[in-house]
């Protein structure tokens, strides 16, 4: 038996299969200007015969009509976190337009949380404007800030950074401390918006930007926590979903 897992994204739409014991599948589309068309692709692209049950999650959850159940992204991050590590009682997600910090008890429920969808200066959505200024793919960040020594970035509204960045530029800053000071604009924000819930255990860090070592260190570094991710960090919430539609299919066969 298989499950399909959807969270469509602000920015991405993301997918995963689930066989009861293991993810055996996963894909990723980027957010149209028609979230519905990028949901629907992803769906008929993992979707087949074999697959008994699906669950949609994140912003355009409503908008697959296909899907059997849908579910908040809180949720389905959480039980991807925690399918990922199953020590995770502190989750982190910094997705393209939020911010979501996630509590778990011990039996893996979700028992407090926080979303920041107010303020793009602390997201995906931050950095990759902030990359195209600084003319540098962020797929090579990582590589882009070793060795560099950040620049303060004082400004907590994306357009005036983008301002004070340009002006740093005029000034010949270096680009790769530029891109550690956004690095570290993003991660201390987002660690003063965590600590709200006076975080006390390691923290499973999901979303894009857990691909990036540069980001998991110095996010530790604020935090002052051991951040701990997973290569299947971005599909956090699709993975969630997939495990959630597992459990309710079983569920239903029993009945």
């Amino acid at each position: 038996m298989l499950t399909l897992g959807i969270d469509s994204g602000s920015t991405t739409t993301k997918g995963a299969l689930f066989d009861g014991t293991q993810v055996v599948r996963t894909a990723i589309l980027p957010t149209s200007a028609n979230p519905r068309e990028s949901i629907l692709a992803l769906y008929h692209q993992l979707h087949s015969p074999e697959v008994t049950f699906t669950v949609s999650t994140g912003y355009g959850r409503d908008l697959l009509e296909e899907a059997d159940q849908k579910v908040t992204e809180i949720t389905c991050h959480a039980r991807g976190a925690a399918y990922l590590n199953p020590a995770t009682r502190v989750v982190v997600d910094i997705g393209g337009q939020d911010s979501k910090v996630i509590l778990l008890d011990n039996g893996l429920n979700v028992v407090d949380f926080l979303m920041n969808d107010k303020c793009a200066a602390g997201t995906g959505r931050f950095i990759e404007v902030m990359m195209r200024i600084l003319e540098e793919d962020l797929a090579s960040i990582d590589e882009f800030v070793v060795g560099k020594h950040p620049v303060n970035i004082s400004s907590m509204c994306t357009v005036f950074a983008e301002s004070e960045i340009v002006s740093l530029l005029a000034t010949g800053a270096d680009r790769g401390d530029v891109a550690l000071g956004v690095i570290q604009s993003i991660c201390r924000r987002t660690a003063v918006f965590a600590q709200k819930l006076s975080l006390q255990e390691e923290v499973f860090f999901s979303g894009g930007l857990a691909n990036f070592e540069s980001f998991r260190s110095t996010l530790q570094s604020f935090l002052g926590l051991k951040v701990n991710t997973h290569p299947l960090s971005q599909y956090a919430g699709a993975i969630g979903a997939s495990v959630v539609a597992y459990n309710k299919a079983k569920r239903l066969q029993r009945v």
